[in-house]
């Protein structure tokens, strides 16, 4: 089986700031599930950080053994049909970082990580980036640029989503956005709130948190 995180990483600056951000993000000694944790770099992260009792989630089987190596407590499953296995509030925070764009439905994958924890950390590649509409615009074809590098047929992003989008669904299911941090070019803005219309068009990433209202 693919495995979409992989996959997705492949259009991601292989920096990762993203990491570093979600990692600040998260309260020291809280209980958190990392969603599609690939090879459990962030995990690691938080565990030495931030000292937190972590679990993962993971696809791929070269990523689960991954982050066995590393000494974190990560089973093999899918994000689309696995996370009904785990309780109501089971966690203080649950992270999706760079994987809701690869996953088949992502609203349900969503609802389901509000059910289990009623705070969410969730970063997402923005389609609405100027680069993307104006590549599209002049070129007539899919983009591809410095963080999305790989092409249409070999992405494994199959739901694209601005970050306007992502605010607009997040209303259907009753998740308030506490805040959000852009990223462009490696560097990072915090917003308030919501993102503006304008970091709509600028930003290449955006990093949210989010309750259940």
């Amino acid at each position: 089986m693919r495995d979409p995180k992989s996959q997705a990483a492949g259009n991601l600056d292989a920096a990762r700031i993203d990491l570093q951000l979600i990692a600040d993000m998260v309260a020291p000694g809280s209980k958190v599930l990392d969603i599609g944790c690939g090879d459990g770099a962030l995990l690691e992260l938080l565990v030495k950080q931030r000292d937190i009792d972590g679990r993962g989630l993971e696809l791929g089987q070269s990523g689960v053994n991954n982050c066995v190596a590393r000494g974190l407590s990560v089973v093999q499953g899918n994000a689309d049909t696995d996370l009904s296995y785990y309780p109501d509030n089971g966690f203080d925070t649950v992270i999706l970082s760079q994987t809701l764009q690869a996953t088949q439905r992502p609203q349900e994958v969503l609802r389901e990580m509000a059910r289990i924890g009623n705070r969410l950390i969730v970063s997402i590649p923005n389609f609405g980036h100027w680069r993307v509409r104006l590549d599209l615009l002049l070129n007539g074809r899919m983009p591809v640029t410095g963080a999305l590098t790989a092409s249409w047929y070999e992405t494994a992003n199959i739901h694209l989503c601005t970050l306007k989008d992502f605010t607009e669904l997040c209303d259907v299911l009753g998740l308030s956005v506490e805040s959000c941090i852009t990223l462009s070019g490696g560097r990072a803005k915090a917003l308030g709130g919501r993102p503006t219309r304008a970091a709509n068009l600028l930003a290449e990433q955006g990093v949210f948190v989010l309750r259940r209202v």
